[in-house]
């Protein structure tokens, strides 16, 4: 902190991290972030989900350590459950010019990672969002699986088309608001990344050291089966289609609509248990809407 110059209450990087039963995790998430050398002030929302593991107990241990940096959101009960997403509570709690994102699971581990990336947002106005590699680990050692982050640049139309991205990796402008339908998002990332190429480019920093993907059994992606996957795939894509048709964009509205398609059509038909599984999405427009009323 003695490095940094300006207003100390006027963060340039917001870190945001989510939790949920991260007990195990969450100490090395924060050391990544609290390592971080810049020359501006940067402060750590860290939203948990109603943790019942002793997550809560070490992040507010490391709030009285880090008063001034450390911004807990402690949710009383899961909110995930009834439809509701992390980012609808972290991202307005954001002050920074830019949000650096990593899942509470996950590490960073070169401590120049937020000072790079948010100088070359600085300089490089078209561009949105920049990201690093990553490496997937279990049980202290590295795991030979690629789960196709990317790495090269990306257009302003590539964002907006939603492209997997390694969301540990990413540093962005502050802009996107909480439309209605990120409720139905599963893959929130991808929805991210869209509403994103709205304002810019994408840019791949190679020089940056990868960060670390843990792969364990309390992932949400990792561990997965195919037809779970395939139903959170389906449900998001629903969703950016529904976003895309209410803002009148159908160009990107048809895009989703065939990406959609692809995951329920098979040569042999539609796939029963896709629609079986799926979540009603008028259910879940219900709860958002009580939601944004009460807020």
């Amino acid at each position: 902190m003695r490095e940094w110059e300006g207003d100390l209450e006027m963060p340039l990087v917001s870190i945001v991290c989510h939790t949920y039963n991260h007990k195990e995790f969450v100490e090395n998430a924060l050391n990544g972030f609290l390592m971080q050398e810049t020359t501006f002030p940067f402060e750590i929302i860290i939203h948990d989900d109603a943790s019942i593991d002793g997550t809560q107990e070490i992040i507010k241990q490391y709030q009285e350590r880090y008063p001034s940096i450390i911004k807990p959101i402690f949710q009383e009960a899961n909110i995930f459950r009834i439809g509701h997403r992390p980012t609808m509570y972290s991202f307005p709690a954001a002050n920074g010019k830019y949000i650096a994102f990593c899942e509470g699971d996950d590490y960073w581990i070169d401590r120049y990672k937020v000072q790079k990336q948010t100088a070359f947002l600085e300089d490089n106005l078209d561009t949105v969002i920049c990201y690093t590699d990553s490496t997937p680990f279990a049980d202290g050692a590295v795991v030979d699986m690629d789960f196709g982050g990317a790495r090269r640049d990306l257009s302003a139309t590539e964002l907006q088309k939603g492209p997997a991205i390694y969301t540990l990796t990413v540093c962005f402008r502050n802009v996107l608001d909480n439309p209605p339908e990120l409720a139905l998002v599963r893959y929130g990332d991808k929805f991210m990344w869209s509403r994103l190429g709205k304002y810019g480019k994408g840019k791949f920093l190679a020089e940056i050291q990868p960060s670390l993907y843990r792969v364990h059994s309390g992932g949400v992606h990792s561990s997965s089966s195919a037809v779970e996957k395939n139903m959170m795939y389906f449900q998001t894509y629903t969703a950016m289609a529904a976003y895309y048709k209410r803002l009148g964009e159908d160009e990107l509205y048809q895009y989703f609509v065939g990406k959609l398609k692809n995951k329920v059509y098979s040569s042999d038909g539609i796939s029963q248990k896709l629609i079986k599984f799926l979540v009603p999405i008028s259910e879940l427009l219900r709860k958002l809407k009580r939601f944004l009323l009460n807020q």
